[in-house]
């Protein structure tokens, strides 16, 4: 596999070219979006996590004044299942049947003409349950547990013997809470109907997913279904499934021959698209007394819906985290009756993490080894795995890196021994990784005969700068100007795209961009090879290079001409071509896929007195391959970062265990970290383009998140003496 090699390591820190919109106010998201004609809808939902509906009560809500409709169980149209995607099978399809399997599901669908009317309808709803105790405890026996739900348990060598035999043992348990994604902008779905074509401006990550799924489920061809997300207000893993309110509203529009629009409430939030699930994590670790480790063993249980799929292997980065012959991870997840559990930046890896790294730590300390020294003497070059060299791995330059900026090595390593005046000064650190992870992508390129281009895919744009790092691309495959080339995304109609998430748009997408734009850059070098009248004629496509809008030979820029020139002497108003991309397979190329890496050293100060935490500064190293625009990139870390803080501060959904209400389901009461919680971070690219593909890149977008949480622990012990494994790490545990 050949690796572009002739673009810069780090991309010109170029302005978002989508950010003169963003700021004006002219981006529109999906609530933005209006038709004439258009009717509102509403959610009820269940009051309580379990049993079944015995009865609905509509009868006040249909006789207000611009009430279309209410949609329950027992008047619903049935609808299909969707079909299982590359995250795992649909939701179930809405209003199918009187069971309740979480507080919060929807139970009733109001339309009114207006978002008021629906929503004072909707609060004259009501249901009469027949109830059961709702289970709710992670390690309730009557809990239905999932094995190995997604094939990635691994086991090497011998661990329990290892751990028997071994010198020094370290067994620990870590919990972590449920977290919910939050992105600023609310959910929203518009949906239009015309005869059998739908057309959905809806809050997705996954525009073509969503369009299968509609298809599927309304029993319609795809090619009758048109997904259209231009923006996105923040999803953070929250947009990657079709949720079932898609479906109602999409629904509620074909019944009342009329478009329908649905926006989520905040609260609403908590319940309808997911959330990151708790956990409980047992790590035995075994070493000798050196610091070589021998033997691993990570066990999790995550929580899990009751007729749901969620991909949460916690345990699975610890298969390849460190040099170690021994190592088992087994994950389990339990049925429970909570609202359903969805991909959060950094899926698994963001838990999983913070219990490996936190008993790295607390080995070191049984040790009296430097936590750093620790990971640097495990440190491995090969996939321990198969034993397949990493495609790319420059994690102990973020180790070397980072300690010299951050100043590792300047403190006293013993727990207490810094202060500023009542503040208790703390360091500490954790590697962060997080695996490869690309699907199949589709990408088109035009040059136009004004000399510009456009390409397009149906993939979204997050707020990660997927429209300007693929123009970017795009420009330097074609030898444009960036501003003569712009990127189109967010329309299910465009080529076939995977989803924004698992940090694996930009290599998916950039190598199909890569593609259609030296398959363009052939079309156009073959047209003029074969023309007696161009200045190329009788040059192969191998021969061209592309600069200035030109083909010319290479190393020979005078022998070349426009493409402009070459499109008007054949009578074309444009040529275009096509790109695609699949993920290569370790074997074929004889490397294990290597995802981003990086090193976290983080400072905190605890008031000895009230157990308060503030974080000082961060400092975070990555090794994200070739990146394509240093400055959104730096924005992805950044961003991470501060997830990484609410994680290990902040965040915790709170679900009252007798009923399964969730308690702080809003802003007020749901704690994010804020402005007056973020020092100033500090981020530092280093490394090469990955070997195993071509455009050299690797996802940013979640290893900014992993690897805080432990590090944030870690400074906390070494402030305070306490060793917590338990998140959030509130002012309570530390009193």
């Amino acid at each position: 596999m050949s690796t572009v090699q002739s673009r810069p390591l780090v991309g010109a820190g170029v302005d978002r070219v989508d950010g003169p919109r963003k700021v004006t106010g002219t981006a529109p998201y999906p609530m933005d979006f209006s038709v004439p004609g258009q009717a509102y809808g509403a959610l009820v939902q269940s009051t309580v996590a379990a049993g079944r509906i015995v009865r609905m009560h509509t009868a006040a809500a249909e006789g207000l004044p611009g009430v279309l409709g209410v949609l329950t169980h027992e008047n619903a149209p049935k609808v299909g299942q969707g079909p299982m995607t590359a995250l795992g099978a649909s939701p179930p399809a809405p209003l199918r049947d009187d069971r309740i399997l979480h507080h919060g599901q929807h139970i009733a669908f109001v339309v009114a003409d207006t978002p008021e009317q629906a929503a004072a309808a909707a609060r004259l709803v009501r249901a009469d349950y027949e109830t059961t105790e709702p289970l709710l405890d992670l390690q309730d026996p009557r809990a239905e547990q999932l094995t190995d739900p997604w094939g990635m348990d691994h086991s090497r060598g011998d661990a329990a013997a290892a751990l028997e035999s071994a010198e020094v043992t370290l067994r620990a348990t870590y919990t972590t809470t449920d977290n919910t994604n939050n992105p600023l902008g609310l959910f929203a779905t518009l949906a239009v109907w015309e005869g059998d074509t739908l057309t959905v401006h809806d809050t997705s990550q996954w525009p073509s997913m969503v369009r299968t799924t509609l298809a599927v489920v309304f029993g319609i061809p795809e090619s009758s279904v048109r997904v259209l997300v231009p923006y996105v207000g923040g999803g953070f893993g929250a947009g990657l499934r079709a949720w079932p309110h898609v479906i109602l509203t999409a629904m509620a529009a074909r019944l009342l021959n009329r478009p329908v629009k649905l926006v989520l409430t905040r609260p609403q939030m908590f319940t309808s698209v997911g959330h990151r699930p708790r956990g409980v994590q047992w790590l035995s670790v075994g070493a000798t007394r050196e610091g070589e480790l021998v033997a691993l063993d990570h066990r999790s249980l995550s929580a899990l819906g009751m007729q749901e799929t969620d991909f949460e292997p916690f345990s699975s980065g610890t298969a390849f985290a460190y040099r170690c012959p021994h190592v088992i991870t087994r994950d389990r997840q339990a049925r429970l009756n909570i609202a359903v559990p969805t991909s959060m930046r950094a899926p698994a890896e963001a838990q999983g993490n913070f219990a490996l790294e936190s008993a790295l730590d607390e080995l070191a300390e049984t040790l009296r080894m430097d936590p750093l020294d620790l990971r640097l003497r495990n440190y491995t070059d090969v996939d321990p795995r198969n034993g397949l060299p990493w495609s790319g791995k420059a994690l102990r330059e973020c180790y070397e890196v980072g300690a010299r900026r951050f100043g590792w090595y300047d403190r006293d390593p013993e727990p207490r021994s810094m202060r500023d005046g009542n503040w208790l000064v703390g360091y500490g650190m954790a590697s962060a990784m997080f695996p490869w992870f690309a699907q199949p992508c589709s990408a088109q390129a035009t040059v136009n005969r004004d000399g510009s281009a456009l390409v397009r895919s149906a993939a979204t744009d997050i707020g990660t700068g997927t429209y300007t790092v693929m123009a970017q691309l795009a420009a330097d495959e074609l030898g444009l100007p960036l501003e003569l080339v712009r990127f189109d995304l967010g329309d299910s109609d465009m080529p076939h795209s995977m989803m924004a998430g698992g940090s694996g748009l930009t290599g998916g997408l950039g190598n199909a961009v890569h593609d259609a734009c030296g398959e363009l850059v052939r079309r156009f070098a073959r047209l003029a090879g074969g023309d007696a009248d161009s200045p190329l004629r009788g040059v192969s496509p191998d021969e061209v290079e592309c600069t200035g809008g030109r083909l010319h030979l290479a190393g020979r820029p005078e022998r070349g001409e426009s493409y402009a020139d070459i499109l008007a002497r054949h009578g074309l108003s444009e040529l275009t071509a096509h790109g695609s991309s699949s993920p290569p397979v370790a074997e074929e190329i004889g490397m294990s896929l290597a995802g981003a890496y990086g090193a976290k050293f983080v400072e905190v100060r605890v008031d000895a007195d009230l157990g308060l935490v503030r974080v000082a500064r961060v400092v975070s190293v990555i090794d994200g391959g070739r990146i394509l625009n240093a400055k959104t990139a730096r924005s992805q870390i950044i961003g991470g970062t501060v997830g990484g803080i609410g994680m290990a501060l902040f965040e915790d959904t709170v679900t009252d265990p007798r009923t399964g209400r969730i308690a702080n389901g809003t802003f007020g009461d749901y704690l994010v970290a804020v402005n007056a919680d973020v020092p100033d971070l500090d981020v530092v690219f280093v490394g090469e383009p990955d070997r195993g593909t071509p455009t050299g890149t690797k996802g940013v977008g979640e290893v900014g998140l992993v690897g805080i949480a432990p590090a944030i622990a870690g400074a906390v012990h070494h402030a305070t003496g306490k060793r917590l494994r338990d998140l959030p790490i509130t002012l309570d545990c530390l009193l």
